[in-house]
Formats: C-alpha cells, sequence, structure tokens
C-alpha cells in the first residue's frame, strides 16, 4: 500500500492530484497483438465488483446483484461486490478459483445473514451463471431476491432491450440475447435504470447468453470448465494448492482499464476504486508480472510492460499511476524491474519483451545513479521541482515523499534520517536500495547480451562494479552484516530490517559474510527468526511492538527478496535456509488462504494474523509471493 498509513496518519487513497499526462509508450506489434488477445471474451473485468461479467470488446455487463427482503422498509440491496471489505455491515465474499481467462471463476458471498455461490463458465462464446442459496446462519425467513442487470460499461456503443422474457444486448455487430432459467419476478422497485431480471433465490438459478440453459446443463458446463482448471495446475504436482491460490488471486485482481484499452492487475479491486478507476504501483506491479507468470504468460508480459510505459519525463517508473492520468512525478520506488523482466525471459524466451522493455528500463536505471548519488551512496528521494506539481500531494517534494520512495512508508529505519531540501534526497545511505540496483545492473546487463548491446552492457557492468565496491564500505565486521549510514552524521544505523540482506541479491557479499549474516542475524529468534518471518523490523527493535504497517509486520515481498538473496549462495547452510524460509512463508501464507480465502498486504509478526488491523488489506497480490517460494523450491 502506498500513501495510506504513515505512523498514526491516515492519508487519503483517493487524492485529489494534479495529472501528470505522458503519453505511452507505443505498442510494438507483438504487445498488441498480445493485449489483443488478453481482452477478449467473458471474464470479471469491471474494477467496482467481482459479481460483474463483461464482455470484450464489446462492453457489455451482466452484473449481479442481491436485495435483502423485509417485510418492513426496504431490507437494503447489494448492487456491487469486492474481496475484503471490512465494514461491520459489508459484505464478505470468499474467492473461490478463478481462471485467468474467466473460463471459470467461483465465490461464495455473505451479506444480511445470506450465503450465496456464484459460478460462472465459458460455454464456447457464450457466458453461464450458476447462482446457488447456502444455508443461512441468521435465521432470516425471507430468500433474497436476485438481480442481474444487463448494460453496456466505458460508453461502448449498444442497446439493451427487455422483450417477450428475454434481455436482447444489440452490439456493434451482433445481438446477443440473455436468459434466465427461473421465473422473472419483474420487481420494479429495483434501485436500477436499465434492463434487469428479478427472481427470488430460493434454488438455483441460471443466467445465461446465446440460449436457455437449465441448472443440470449449467452445471454440466460448470463441472467441465472446473475440470479443465483443476487439469491446467496439475502439472504442480503437490503444491496445486499454490498454484490455484497464486491464479486466483491475480485472477480476481485483473481488471480491464479502458482508457488504456489495456488488462493490468493492480493490487487489489479496493485500491483501484479508490484511486478513481484502477493504480499501479511501481514494485508492486512488477511483482504481479512474476505472479501471473505462473500459468499465463500473456498476462506476466502486460504488467511488466504497462508498469514500464508509465515512465515519467524525467525518466523513472514512478511510485503510482492511476485513473486520469496522474502518476507521482517526484518519486520512484523500489527498481527490481530489470529482475522482473529478465526472470520472465528466462522462463518464456520471448526476445521482443527484452525490446519492448529495454529502453524503460535503462532509462530508469541511469536515472538512480544521476539522481539518488550521495556520496557515492545511494539513497531516496523527492524531487519537488518536477512539473507538473501535485499540489494537493502534501509529501511532493518533503522528507515523507523521500521514505515513500522506498515503499516502506513508515518505516523506523528512517526515523531520523535527515533530507536534504537542496538535493532532494534523505542523507542516508541504504543498503537495501544498493542490493536492488546492483541487481538491476546484472540483470540489464545480460538483457543487454542478448539484445546485443555492448555498449550499454559494459556500461551497466561498471556501474554495478562501483556501487557493489561502495556497498563494501557498508559491511561492520563486529556486527557482522551491512548496515544502513546515516551521511548526516557519519554514523552506521545499528537498525535492522530485511532489506539489511538484500547485498546477498547484488552477490555483494562474499560467501562468508553470507553465511554470518544468515546465521547471526536471519536465524536469530530475538531478530528475525521465529514461527512467524520476517518482520519488516528486526525483533528486539523497540519499534517492533508497533506492529504498525511497516514497523513489525511481515511482508510477502521482504522475504520473497532475501530468498532472490539466498538463492545466490549453494552452501550448504544457505541452501538449507532457503528451503526453510520457503517453508515458513507458505505456512503464513496458507495460514489466512485455508480459512478465509485472504491473501494479505500484510501480516502479524507475533502471531501471523492478517486480519487483526485496518490497515492490512485482505486481498492484496503480492502476498503471494510467500507461496510463490515454494514452488520455486518445487522445480
Amino acid at each position: 500500500m502506498r500513501l495510506r498509513y504513515i505512523g498514526s496518519f491516515l492519508f487519503s487513497a483517493a487524492l485529489c492530484l494534479s495529472p501528470v499526462l505522458v503519453s505511452a509508450q507505443a505498442r510494438s506489434p507483438q504487445y498488441a497483438q498480445l493485449q489483443k488477445h488478453l481482452a477478449q471474451g467473458w471474464n470479471t473485468w469491471d474494477t467496482n465488483s467481482v459479481m460483474t461479467h463483461v464482455l470484450l470488446p464489446e462492453g457489455l455487463a451482466i452484473s449481479v446483484g442481491i436485495r435483502h427482503q423485509a417485510t418492513e422498509f426496504s431490507g437494503g440491496f447489494l448492487r456491487e461486490a469486492l474481496i475484503g471489505r471490512q465494514g461491520k455491515d459489508d459484505e464478505r465474499v470468499i474467492p473461490g478459483s478463478h481462471a485467468y481467462d474467466g473460463s471459470y471463476t467461483d465465490l461464495k458471498l455473505l451479506w444480511h445473514g445470506h450465503q450465496v455461490r456464484v459460478q460462472s463458465a465459458h460455454d464456447g462464446s457464450d457466458l453461464v451463471l450458476l447462482i446457488s442459496p447456502l444455508d443461512a446462519s441468521s435465521g432470516a425467513h425471507l430468500a433474497p431476491e436476485v438481480v442481474f442487470s444487463v448494460g453496456m460499461l466505458w460508453n461502448k456503443p449498444g442497446a439493451i432491450v427487455k422483450r417477450n422474457g428475454h434481455i436482447e444486448a444489440h452490439l456493434a455487430n451482433r445481438t446477443l440475447p440473455v436468459y434466465l432459467s427461473a421465473k422473472d419476478t419483474e420487481d420494479v422497485y429495483v434501485p436500477l435504470s436499465g434492463s434487469y431480471f428479478t427472481a427470488d433465490l430460493k434454488q438455483p438459478i441460471v443466467l445465461s447468453t446465446g440460449k436457455t440453459r437449465t441448472v443440470q446443463e449449467a452445471q454440466a458446463i460448470l463441472d467441465r470448465e472446473k475440470h479443465a482448471y483443476d487439469a491446467s495446475i496439475a502439472s504442480f504436482g503437490a503444491r496445486a494448492p499454490v498454484a490455484d491460490a497464486i491464479q486466483t488471486v491475480i485472477g480476481w485482481d485483473t481488471i480491464y482499464e479502458p482508457h488504456g484499452q489495456r488488462v493490468i492487475s493492480p493490487v487489489s479491486r479496493i485500491w483501484s476504486v479508490g484511486w478513481g478507476g484502477y493504480v499501479l504501483f511501481d514494485w508492486d506491479t512488477f511483482f504481479a508480472a512474476t505472479l501471473a507468470a505462473v500459468g499465463d504468460r500473456d498476462l506476466a508480459y502486460a504488467n511488466a510492460i504497462e508498469i514500464c510505459n508509465e515512465a515519467t519525463p524525467a525518466g523513472f517508473i514512478p511510485n503510482y499511476a492511476r485513473a486520469g492520468g496522474w502518476k507521482s512525478g517526484d518519486r520512484s520506488e523500489p527498481p527490481v524491474g530489470a529482475i522482473t523482466v529478465l526472470g520472465l525471459y528466462e522462463k518464456f524466451h520471448d526476445k521482443w519483451l527484452l525490446e519492448d522493455t529495454f529502453t524503460p528500463l535503462l532509462t530508469w536505471n541511469r536515472w538512480w545513479a544521476e539522481h539518488r548519488d550521495m556520496q557515492g551512496y545511494l539513497t531516496w528521494g523527492s524531487d519537488g521541482e518536477n512539473k507538473p506539481v501535485n499540489l494537493d500531494d502534501g509529501s511532493y517534494g518533503t522528507r515523507l515523499g523521500a521514505i515513500l520512495e522506498s515503499g516502506l512508508d513508515n518505516s523506523p529505519m528512517y526515523d531520523n534520517a535527515t533530507y536534504d531540501a537542496r538535493t532532494h534526497q534523505l542523507e542516508y545511505a541504504d543498503v537495501g536500495l544498493m542490493g536492488m540496483y546492483i541487481a538491476d545492473c546484472d540483470a540489464l546487463a545480460k538483457i543487454a547480451d542478448v539484445l546485443g548491446k555492448s555498449s550499454e552492457a559494459n556500461e551497466l557492468r561498471g556501474r554495478a562494479a562501483k556501487y557493489r565496491a561502495k556497498l563494501a564500505t557498508l559491511w561492520d565486521e563486529k556486527t557482522g552484516i551491512f548496515l544502513n549510514k546515516d551521511l548526516h552524521t557519519g554514523e552506521f544505523s545499528y537498525r535492522l530490517s530485511p532489506t539489511n540482506f538484500y547485498p546477498m541479491m547484488a552477490k555483494a557479499a562474499t560467501p562468508e559474510q553470507a553465511q554470518r549474516m544468515v546465521r547471526e542475524h536471519l536465524l536469530n529468534p530475538s531478530e528475525f527468526w521465529g514461527e512467524w518471518v520476517i518482520p519488516s523490523i528486526a525483533r528486539n527493535d523497540p519499534a517492533f511492538k508497533d506492529q504498525n504497517y511497516w514497523r513489525g509486520r511481515i511482508w510477502g515481498p521482504m522475504n520473497y527478496l532475501v530468498y532472490l538473496g539466498l538463492d545466490n549462495y549453494q552452501q550448504p547452510a544457505m541452501e538449507k535456509a532457503k528451503r526453510e524460509l520457503a517453508q515458513k512463508s507458505l505456512n503464513l501464507f496458507l495460514r489466512d488462504w485455508n480459512t478465509n480465502g485472504h491473501v494479505h498486504e500484510n501480516y502479524n509478526g507475533d502471531t501471523g494474523n492478517g486480519d487483526d488491523v485496518p490497515n492490512s488489506d485482505r486481498f492484496y497480490h503480492w502476498g503471494a509471493l510467500l507461496g510463490l517460494m515454494s514452488l520455486d523450491e518445487g522445480k
């Protein structure tokens, strides 16, 4: 999450910012075809509700709503549903499997004492929805009413007409009929405009396009598509449930963004709604690409390329890009782009992906050295002079903005860091940033090699060597770990975070140093080890007890980046630590996934609970990184 909880302050996730209008990079023929392929057919494309199914490219939407029927007053109408809302009277959605292409989806809805199952499947080019009532826990004596509304999204051309017991969608090139298997109660008091069906949900009901289908026919179609989905993840063997969880998270969080005419996977629908339609965060979206690669090459490529295409005029990938063309013109976020793209290339071997992303990644890599170097070290910053200035963003060009660039919004590591308003940088040599940046240089140099760009490869390796040598000066022999350095005072900081292990990502730690860090710190239960790992600040740090965001809670990306660092070392002790980290991370991930269907933004460092605080989104896709490591271990 970005720009929400900093210490005890709540920042609105729907800031009114000045727009930074930047034309997207022209699409290559391969990528244009890929996006065209992705944006086809029925899927849960609409940001606003997981119970809305949309047909692309036409934009025809079929939305499922639930009306609570009461003998007094109106009872209430649930028009939209999202996963993870936390209000006392909000709906609760328990997500089931979601094929990337929408060929099969499954969820359970709990609201006002009603329990409803919503399943969907493709039958050729048709959509089949099966809505089934489940046992109600509250004893509500009236069955809910299900409402199926049909309309056009995003100002797409089309006309919807209800006639002769069915609904006709008149699209640009065809007419598509929509049928209800049950008796249409024709409730005229539903607060909707446009055409819709209503029916008392006393038994399963089918809504289908193309032709009428019975409940038995619909169930057979669902069974067929569920079997096909299960077969698609069967190659993972015993780890198939983890692959299912990852695909489910990315599937439910993937939307169609109509202004950019693109398929993307923002961190969660709740965040996208809060930011006006969608929001793409820098490193979050690169991680989404890595997660989507578990089963969907095209979606993985789409996320990696689209966040690269959000580069600002200054040449960096922004902290955020959101609906309306607004971007963080002052700051970036952790540089994990090149390692992501290289990983995708090594898995799928498409050279054009490298060609499409190399220029923005190289420009961004150069930007760090040009704008975030202080005394030869790399630091975080916020360039307040960049135009147009986001006047309503109080962090723009401030110490807070510089800390937000780290992605670790309220980390205690930066509690005493000084901001230099002249250079727009924190006077703080950051071990984590330098480790990630050197790894970025190394990965981008390998990409340059593949593309035959020898000059750029040499440039990148030279920059990696420069910062690797500088990072070596942050090794503290007495403590046995790389330490951040306060460049204002010249003193080391002894506050430890998982980022202190990131030099292993850059292979900047010698094998002896790496083993010492792992033995004395990572596996030290008074600092980072335990049943639930890895806390975002050491357990013996005073801030650990806060358990507030980056002050002690456990985060999927931190575990994953430490895992990547451990993977660079083959000594038995390092291999063992890597396996144990993967297993402990999986245990944490499955704890709430198996119970509640939640994939948390962060988890309590003491209890492993993700539901104990309001500032842990319950369906934030990077939480699935905790499960991804176990898939890598199973190769």
